[in-house]
């Protein structure tokens, strides 16, 4: 669950980012909003195989201005109770959750101080951003793997908990480049209490303190909004048969556009254009 928000602390952004960034733009923001050439990024390279990756995000985020990155190798449980690594993770401004494999980052973090450490910084104002499956993660409902396809399905995506930072939200990433959409339907089918967000490479979307959703990136957003949905056949459904959903809204979010997920409104890129 998310930890409880400081009554006079803003909770931090959370950034889910759907992959395979082409420029800076993205981490550029991030890097502004943990403090810009003051701030303290944590990189959190659990989820890749590639050994260097950690090192990797290093060298961009120094390149980016920041005072400090630091890879936290966090590849075993055990590692997570490391109070060297904790006390440099408690002092981040920033922290950022590489790609690679959702499930290892459940497994190696879930349950453990790490993963009670990240809601609560967040909760005090510590922005947290993950591309690919650190941004599947970041969730409380978190996609652990599906099938491809538009149609919605029994069975068609398995779910787990995740770290936990909003409970109203799914994230699935590289989502047009993938055909995502179909797993996104039946995960809010089994969840429709929460919003789905299929994200685009090279796309984030930001997650302000205050629950609206902001767009940036050379791709989309598609938001699902199953809160009006009239009748769904979930239940009934047998594995691999189609499911029937009936009064789902989606929205196709381009850069700029919002969605607050309060008042489940969508707005355009040139409506706030307008008002400013």
């Amino acid at each position: 669950m998310p930890s409880r928000p400081h009554a006079d602390v803003a909770r931090g952004w959370i950034i889910p980012i759907g992959g395979k960034l082409a420029d800076d733009a993205i981490l550029d923001r991030f890097v502004a909003l943990s403090g810009g050439s003051s701030a303290c990024i944590a990189v959190i390279p659990t989820a890749s195989s590639e050994p260097d990756i950690g090192t990797y995000y290093e060298r961009v985020f120094a390149r980016l201005g920041v005072r400090t990155a630091k890879s936290l190798r966090f590849e075993r449980r055990s590692d997570c109770d490391d109070a060297d690594w904790l006390e440099w993770l408690s002092s981040a401004t920033g922290v950022f959750i590489t790609g690679g494999n959702q499930l290892k980052l459940t497994a190696t973090l879930g349950g453990t101080p790490v993963a009670k450490l990240m809601r609560i910084r967040n909760a005090a104002g510590v922005h947290i951003a993950g591309t690919s499956a650190g941004a599947a993660f970041l969730s409380e409902h978190m996609i652990a793997f599906g099938e491809e396809g538009a149609t919605p399905r029994a069975g068609m995506v398995t779910m787990c908990a995740g770290l936990g930072l909003t409970n109203r939200v799914i994230v699935d990433q590289h989502f047009r480049q993938r055909d995502r959409l179909g797993r996104l339907l039946t995960a809010l089918a089994y969840n429709p209490f929460s919003v789905g967000l299929g994200v685009d490479e090279d796309t984030a979307a930001f997650i302000s303190p205050d629950e609206v959703v902001e767009v940036m990136g050379s791709g989309a957003v598609t938001l699902v909004d199953p809160s009006e949905v009239e009748f769904s056949s979930i239940a009934d459904a047998k594995p691999g048969e189609a499911v029937t959903l009936i009064g789902v809204k989606v929205h196709v979010l381009t850069p700029g556009a919002t969605f607050n997920l309060h008042t489940r409104q969508p707005f355009g890129a040139s409506v706030f254009a307008s008002a400013d």
